[in-house]
This record gives C-alpha cells, structure tokens and sequence, in this order.
C-alpha cells in the first residue's frame, strides 16, 4: 500500500510514522542504523531490502559502507554513555571497546551479541595446553625448560625435523611448551585476546586464524631451521595478536586496547627468550634447542590473513577478492614449504 509502483523504497518519515502507529517491535539501535541508511542515500528513502537484511542482522561490505557515507552520524550516544548496564552487558560493552575500532560495529556488536555459540575454542585449547604441562611435569618431575628433559622431547606431540612424516606433529606441537614462562604467556594472551576476539568475529575465523599460524610456523621452522624442534602455541598466538594490533592501528577510533598494548610488551621479551634459549641456552643439551621462527611466521600471518579477517566484521569474507588472493598466497606458501 505504501509503494504502489513496487520500486522497493518509501520515505523515511512514511516509514517512521509506520513504526510508531503499530509500535513494532523493531531494535532501537536497528531502527538507527536504518535511519543512518536513508539519510545517505539520494533520495532519503528507506529500502525494504535493507530492512530485510537489518533485521535478520546480515551485513556487507556495501551495507557498511552505506551506514559509514551516512550524511550524519547515527543519533545515539556512544556505548560509553550508557548506564544501568548489567555485570554481563558491561563486559560485552568492554569486549566490543577492547577489540573493534569502529564506534558503528561496537554498537551492532553490543546490540545483536548473543550468547550461544559461546567462545569455545580458545578455552579450550588454552585447557588442553595446561593438562598436558601438568601431566609432563609431574611425570619428569620438571617444571622449568623441560626441553631439557631428553623423554620430553621423545614425546609424539613434539614437532621434530627428523619426524617430519608424522603430519599430526605440524599442528599438536602447539600443546607443548618449554616450560611455566612460555606456557604462562601463551595461555594469558589467548584469554585475554583470543577469547574476546572469538566472542566477537567467531569461532570459524578464529579457529581458522591460530591454527593458520600454528601450521605456518611449523612449516617455517621445516625450511629455515631445519635441525631445530618446535613446542609451543606462539605460531597461533602470534597470529590472533598481531592481527588484533594491526586492526586497532589501521582502523583505530579511540579502542582502548589494553590487551593489544600488554601484548606488544610480551611480543619483545617472548621473542628475545625464544632466541636466547635457541643460540645460547643456560644449560648444556644433547641437541638443538626449539626455534624462535614460529613466532615471526604467525605473525606474518596475523598481518597479512588475519587483518583481512578481523576488517571484515560480519561481512562475507567470499564476496571480498583480497579474501581469496590471501588464501591462495597461503595455499601456495604451504605447498611450497612442503
């Protein structure tokens, strides 16, 4: 009745006056954003597929980019200002200021977050990590640089270039760790960061980003360190900190990022341990000490895939081409290495 001709607009203020004689029951943020939407367009008229698409809380990249162009920013306050906010909201509310730069997807984050699928995947990795220390620890007796304990490093999870035929070793090295400190430092930043960022983008990307750097730092150490093994989930660590660090730069609008700048810190002394321990360990060992390399690997991967990843908050990464090349750029650097 409203759009006699079928062209799939009609104006905002007609659309206004819709909503409020039959008090629908529409997201006040939503209703804002749509708002947003009209007014940026040239004829200041609300389309009904970007309703369609607001309400079942799906997004584009030119959807984004039409709410951005807006002629005037969205009418609410910033998330900051809100008060009355429960113990939950109010850590959703810091999860959406510590991981995305942009004031619009903090707001679409906070309004639509649920729930369920809860951040699954970084708790769970990071609970597998500290029961496989602590079943090592108490069975070598041996808390601190249990590289150096020669049963640790027989174990069948360890990466080890003379085993390089055990494919499993590429990816479950990441469950081994030198000792507390690495252990500590690996496990702190993956709650710290990697849950929060799983909260927000999701476990598949997520998932997909650590175990991307995991494989390409084990696959690094395969052709640059060839004599060295390789324990510890720094690869993936690496790769959701450095990606995190990357976003918030490039796209920073006032994220407090707390995390991302306790990271940088660790980043340094992480590595120089890493290095030390690989060309002038404390201790005499029958052989090579685990290599520094999957440190740098992950974090070219956060950099390069992983920013890609985190940009396109609730966008489909498919319909991106820059998507497709990374991936093949990472299909072909793992084919290489192999």
């Amino acid at each position: 009745q409203l759009d006699p001709e079928n062209t799939g607009f009609i104006g905002v203020e007609t659309f206004a006056s819709l909503v409020h004689s039959h008090e629908l029951p529409l997201d006040p943020a939503k209703l804002d954003m749509l708002v947003a939407l009209a007014q940026g367009n040239d004829e200041g008229q609300v389309c009904y597929q970007e309703l369609v698409d607001l309400i079942s809380s799906k997004r584009s990249s030119s959807f984004k980019r039409a709410i951005a162009n807006g002629q005037r920013a969205l009418p609410r306050d910033v998330l900051l200002d809100e008060t009355g906010l429960g113990i939950y909201k109010r850590f959703v509310r810091y999860v959406a200021y510590e991981i995305l730069p942009c004031e619009m997807d903090r707001r679409w984050y906070f309004y639509q977050h649920r729930t369920c699928p809860p951040p699954v995947f970084m708790a769970a990795v990071t609970l597998t990590q500290i029961i496989v220390f602590l079943c090592y620890g108490a069975r070598l007796n041996k808390w601190v640089l249990q590289t150096y304990h020669p049963e640790y490093m027989k174990s069948p999870l360890v990466y080890h270039p003379g085993h390089r035929a055990r494919a499993w070793r590429f990816l479950t090295y990441m469950f081994m760790h030198v000792g507390l400190e690495q252990l500590g430092f690996n496990a702190l930043l993956q709650l710290m960061i990697g849950v929060p960022l799983e909260m927000v983008h999701g476990i598949l990307r997520i998932s997909f980003l650590y175990l991307a750097g995991v494989l390409a730092g084990s696959l690094t150490v395969s052709i640059t360190d060839m004599r060295a093994p390789l324990v510890g989930g720094s690869g993936g660590v690496y790769a959701l900190c450095s990606a995190h660090l990357a976003n918030v730069v490039m796209v920073s609008q006032g994220t407090r990022g707390h995390g991302a700048g306790t990271g940088v810190d660790g980043f340094v002394g992480e590595v120089g341990r890493a290095v030390w321990l690989r060309f002038s360990p404390p201790l005499p060992a029958s052989g090579p000490q685990p290599s520094f390399m999957a440190h740098l690997a992950g974090a070219i991967v956060g950099i390069s895939m992983g920013l890609t990843i985190l940009r396109s908050y609730e966008e489909s990464l498919q319909d991106q081409c820059g998507w497709w090349v990374l991936l093949l750029s990472y299909g072909t650097f793992l084919l290489f290495a192999v």
